[in-house]
């Protein structure tokens, strides 16, 4: 599948977006990576020191150029990290919620992924308005000076959590996954080889 129209209103950043669609297979196998990945995240950083991570840092910094503070509004790989770090678990939810929140760890970007259908290119990255609020899964979420995606039906999206509009629902087979990356920190490559490893080693979804 051809890459999907974007445009780029923020600096600094990039999107890398993959169609998946799901296997039914790979459960296991992704549950297991998870508990490494979270052990290895634990023997290496704590909460306070993880705003060391090059990619951590840089997502505060385009959140606070955008107008955002990334202390009160943290980007979604930042809180599922410290999430781990204080010892949680991530619990499964869904092959392509799971497989999402895989790479947002091991990336440390932000990355969601969004049911077929729910959305049309093309999408802008853009911060948002005076006004602006997204009917979001944590409920009503002020837009303004967040970065967002929006397509022509308006904002469907942010690197802090999504719309109900673009949910994956329990029956979901296929979605987009998009990753918020900042720009010469996380590269496209690096997206695509952190994906293919990941789906070497558990299945649970396939390029489309």
């Amino acid at each position: 599948m051809s890459s999907p129209a974007n445009t780029l209103e923020l600096p600094g950043w990039e999107l890398w977006w993959q169609f998946l669609e799901v296997t039914g297979v790979g459960g296991e196998a992704l549950a297991a990576r998870r508990g490494e990945v979270a052990g290895r995240l634990r023997a290496h950083w704590t909460p306070a020191d993880l705003g060391e991570d090059p990619a951590v840092g840089a997502l505060r910094r385009l959140f606070k150029a955008a107008g955002t503070d990334p202390s009160r509004y943290r980007p979604s790989s930042e809180a599922l990290l410290r999430r781990l770090l204080k010892g949680e678990e991530l619990p499964a939810i869904h092959p392509l919620v799971d497989l999402n929140n895989q790479l947002s760890i091991e990336l440390r970007v932000p990355s969601c992924v969004m049911r077929d259908g729910s959305f049309g290119f093309p999408v802008t990255l853009r911060a948002g308005a005076p006004g602006e609020v997204l009917d979001s899964m944590r409920g009503a979420l002020d837009l303004a000076g967040k970065p967002l995606l929006a397509d022509a039906r308006g904002p469907f999206g942010t690197p802090i959590t999504d719309s109900h509009r673009v949910k994956v629902l329990p029956e979901t087979a296929a979605g987009w996954l998009v990753a918020y990356l900042p720009a010469g920190i996380v590269t496209l490559a690096d997206a695509n080889g952190c994906l293919d490893e990941i789906l070497a080693e558990a299945k649970v979804a396939r390029r489309a």
